[in-house]
Order: C-alpha cells, then sequence, then structure tokens
C-alpha cells in the first residue's frame, strides 16, 4: 500500500457548515447560493448534507467568488465595503515593511482605512501581542465569522511575510458561541472562549523582529489563492491532536499504531492521550477516521482512480464497506464528491 502522504491533505478539509456561513452572507445581498457554489465545485448535494467536507481549494475560490460578486471581500459584514482590490493593496503596502512588528502595523492601520464597524488595536508586551477588536458604537455586534474573516486576512498576510505560521496563545469572543466552534479552533487555537467582555486574540511575541522575507518575485503566486487558503494553511498546529494525525499521516495505513502504542510515541501514558483529546473533542478513533475521509476526499476529486482502488488505499478491504464508512462521515456516497463526469461512469462506481 502506497504510503498517501502529499500536499494537498496537509491540514484536511473544511466543514460544509463554515461554507454555509459563507453563502448565508451572499444571499442577504440578494445573491443566489447555488451559483455561487456550483462555481467552486462545490455542489447541491454538499450543501444538502450537514456532515459533508470541502477542500481548501474549494473553500478559496468560494470566498474568492462571493468577494467578487459582492465587490466586497469582507462580505458586506460591515457598513464600508473592503472592495475587490483591498487585499492585494494592503499586501503590497506590508510587503515593504521591516519585520514583523511592521507588517503588523500596516495589515491592522489599513484594515482601519477599508472597514468602518471592526477594527483592532495591538497590544505589546513580554509574554504577547495582543490583537483587540474594537468595534464602532452603534453598530451590529459582529458574529464569529466577521472576527475570524478579519483575523485571518491580517494573520494570513502576516505568516506569509515573515514565512512562518506565528503561535497564537489564546482567543477571545463576546459573541456567542457558534455552532461551528469545533472548526473556529482549528482556525485559532484550542483556548478559544464566547461569551466574554471583550474581544481578542493573543500572539507569540517572537515574530516582532523577525524580518519580512518575501519579495515582489513571490507574491504573484501567494495572491493567486489568497486569502481563502489562509483558512487551512495556518491551522493550529499544536494541539494534540494534531500531533496524533500529523504522526498518522507520515505513516502507511496499514501501519497505524494502536491506541497504546501511539501514546508511547507521544511520551504520555495512555489514560492521558485519551483524557487530552477528549477535551480537544476527538478520540483517536475519531482521528483515524477523519484522517480516511479526508485523504478519500482528496483522492475522489483530484485522481482518477476507481472507487475500489481507493476504498483499499484508506484500509477497507471491500468497496462496500468503504461506501457504508463515506455515508456515515459525510452523508453522501463516494461518487457525490467526483468531479462531473459521465452518467454512465458515476452508475458503474455505485454499484
Amino acid at each position: 500500500m502506497k504510503n498517501m502522504k502529499n500536499a494537498r491533505d496537509d491540514k484536511g478539509t473544511i466543514s460544509v457548515s463554515l461554507v454555509e456561513e459563507a453563502l448565508t452572507l451572499a444571499r442577504a445581498r440578494g445573491f443566489e447560493a447555488l451559483p455561487l457554489a456550483e462555481a467552486a465545485g462545490i455542489a447541491a448535494t454538499m450543501l444538502a448534507s450537514p456532515k459533508s467536507r470541502v477542500s481548501s481549494a474549494q473553500y478559496g475560490a468560494l470566498w474568492a467568488g462571493i468577494a467578487r460578486a459582492l465587490d466586497d471581500e469582507f462580505f458586506g459584514q460591515d457598513s464600508h465595503r473592503m472592495k475587490s482590490g483591498s487585499f492585494i493593496a494592503m499586501t503590497q503596502t506590508a510587503l515593504s515593511a521591516r519585520n514583523g512588528a511592521q507588517a503588523l502595523a500596516r495589515a491592522v492601520g489599513f484594515m482601519r482605512l477599508v472597514l468602518d464597524d471592526l477594527g483592532a488595536e495591538i497590544e505589546t508586551d513580554a509574554q504577547r501581542v495582543r490583537l483587540r477588536f474594537v468595534e464602532r458604537e452603534g453598530a451590529r455586534p459582529p458574529a464569529m465569522f466577521a472576527y475570524a474573516t478579519y483575523f485571518i486576512v491580517v494573520y494570513g498576510l502576516l505568516c506569509w511575510l515573515v514565512g512562518r505560521r506565528i503561535p497564537l496563545i489564546e482567543a477571545r469572543f463576546r459573541c456567542a458561541e457558534p455552532p461551528a466552534a469545533h472548526e473556529y479552533r482549528l482556525m485559532f487555537c484550542d483556548d478559544m472562549a464566547f461569551d466574554q467582555t471583550g474581544s481578542y486574540v493573543d500572539l507569540s511575541p517572537a515574530f516582532l523582529e523577525l524580518p519580512v522575507i518575501q519579495t515582489t518575485k513571490s507574491v504573484k503566486p501567494f495572491l493567486r489563492d489568497a486569502p481563502g487558503s489562509f483558512i487551512v494553511k495556518y491551522r493550529n498546529p499544536g494541539s494534540l491532536a494534531a500531533r496524533v494525525r500529523k504522526m498518522l499521516r507520515a505513516l502507511p495505513m496499514a501501519g497505524w499504531p494502536a491506541a497504546d502504542q501511539m501514546a508511547l510515541r507521544l511520551h504520555v501514558a495512555e489514560a492521558t492521550m485519551r483524557r487530552r483529546l477528549k477535551q480537544e473533542g476527538y478520540t483517536y478513533q475519531s482521528i483515524k477516521d477523519d484522517l480516511r475521509r479526508d485523504i478519500a476526499i482528496g483522492e475522489l476529486q483530484d485522481t482518477d482512480r476507481t472507487i475500489a482502488d481507493i476504498a483499499t488505499t484508506v484500509g477497507f478491504a471491500e468497496p462496500s464497506a468503504f461506501h457504508r464508512a463515506f455515508r456515515k462521515w459525510t452523508g453522501m456516497r463516494p461518487t457525490d464528491y467526483r468531479p462531473a463526469r459521465a452518467d454512465f461512469t458515476r452508475r458503474a462506481e455505485s454499484d
């Protein structure tokens, strides 16, 4: 069995709940959701299944498509539009910064120019750099998606400029806990709380003195996928679940260790591993299932391999068992994740 480690799945997939949050904003401005989703390669069947997942490329394409349709890269979440091209201008403004501190200041300053209702202030001490959100008095209270949109745009740009993911320490938000809180913890960090008196994100301060390493030569490929790609590109890697997933990702599935052996690899007691994973919302089995699911989705969308071959790759001796597991994971059939193909091919693979 081949080792399935590859770049496309290093960060996993994205819940359709975040797709729905983005589409809801487009609907509120009079746009039909389905054409926007289909243009990004997201089929109606995916939208209809609450457990379905999309690839980072699909979500990035949806992000860009909605921004173009609304002529607003902030998706109508502020009384002042962040018109198309704003992110490019912000990137160019920050590209000439000397270091991380100056780049952050320029990015936050730029956002202050293009948004009226939501901004941020930078507070720095030896332990952390706090990005404290400032909301205009009288404005509609931001939802979590608005905070996340602002933060991902600024944070993703900053990480790219200094050439590394900047660790996050904690995040606090005034809004109520959203249904997709688990997905937001992947974006931010495990220490995340809602219904707080203020909203802020604390970053580890080591990036402040790091030089900006990007140039005008590296900016073009970066802008091709940004900022939609940031949703998964700079996800939180520090949780125990992420460490377990990374270890599994480096092994062929036939060699995936039992729970006690994984605990040994992590240098913790098995009971400790189980407890910490439970605190993060996982079990060891759920991590393995999620990884199988994400690899299968990637193979279905990005290759022409038969479903029987993919079933074998992700550890199923019988295609029928893979079909049942895939329905359990996503609420859909494996063929529903295929790009548009001839009807007879779909029927043959469903047999």
